[in-house]
């Protein structure tokens, strides 16, 4: 079953940090990562940018464009992981090691399906 792990951190903190202190973090986060592909449970990862460079499309039609998050909150989507692991438990635990480097940071954990051309589509668990 895949699952996206999503990233939030608060606003402002990522970028507060010194390249030093990214520069660590991001050494933790690699060394979790060869781990899921040690496990053959991971899939395309990625770190976005800050909100600010961020646009919103919304409404009918063809839509409007806005600038900024869609959503008024504290904390913001920092990346993604696409994991492919047997259960929600399991992917409860590496979302764990995720925290390990970044424990600040929070992680919400998604059943998903993944769309992937000349692919037969995998249904996600009923809701």
């Amino acid at each position: 079953m895949y699952y996206a792990i999503l990233a939030y951190h608060t606003a402002g903190v990522v970028e507060s940090w010194s390249k030093e202190e990214d520069a660590a973090l991001m050494s933790d986060l690699l060394q979790v990562h060869d781990s899921f592909v040690q496990q053959k449970s991971f899939g395309p990862a990625a770190r976005l940018g800050p909100v600010e460079g961020a646009v919103t499309l919304r409404g009918k039609g063809e839509g409007i464009v806005t600038d900024g998050p869609f959503a008024e909150t504290k904390e913001q989507l920092l990346g993604l992981y696409v994991v492919d692991f047997p259960s929600l438990e399991a992917a409860i635990a590496a979302a764990r090691e995720l925290r390990r480097s970044n424990p600040t940071a929070i992680y919400e954990i998604r059943p998903i399906a993944l769309y992937i051309p000349g692919t037969t589509l995998e249904p996600g668990p009923k809701s």
